[in-house]
Order: C-alpha cells, then sequence, then structure tokens
C-alpha cells in the first residue's frame, strides 16, 4: 500500500499489504524492493468490474512465489548503452 502526500504527489509511506513492514522512503524515493501489483478482474471472473492494488516487500514476494507450482519467469534486465553520433 502506498500513501502519497495530497498537496504534492509525493510518496510519503510504502507498507507491505501482506506483513506490515514499513518500507523506507526518503524525499520521496521509495529505498527498498517492492512488488506492486494491479489486477483489473475481467468479465470471466468472480471479481468483475473489480481493480486491486497491493505491494509486497521483497521478503513476502520471495515467500509467496517460493509456493509456485510453475516458477515465475526471470530474466536479467540489461543497461541500454548510449552510443554517440
Amino acid at each position: 500500500m502506498r500513501k502519497y502526500s495530497e498537496n504534492t504527489k509525493e510518496l510519503e509511506k510504502a507498507v507491505c499489504n501482506f506483513c506490515g513492514k514499513e518500507l523506507l522512503v526518503e524525499n520521496g524515493i521509495l529505498k527498498e524492493g517492492i512488488c506492486s501489483v494491479d489486477v483489473t478482474w475481467g468479465y470471466f471472473s468472480k471479481k468483475d468490474t473489480m481493480i486491486h492494488h497491493f505491494d509486497l516487500c521483497e521478503d513476502c514476494y520471495d515467500r509467496f512465489t517460493a509456493q509456485f507450482a510453475v516458477p515465475a519467469e526471470v530474466e536479467e534486465e540489461t543497461e541500454v548503452g548510449w552510443t554517440s553520433l
């Protein structure tokens, strides 16, 4: 769960929805890993028309994904190098 300032729209607080841990936020910048989930449920769901938002700290994400019958797909992010003209 994230809380933003009404005036500046700056991030004030981030909390893991599962364990309740408050994540470190400094000057509106999140200083820890977080998994943000936004789910828009569709026609064939029991939650049709609902949108769910939640955040998990990295430890809860690891515990959650460790239970998957089919592991999450993981790939390395690479930086795109600058080219000179």
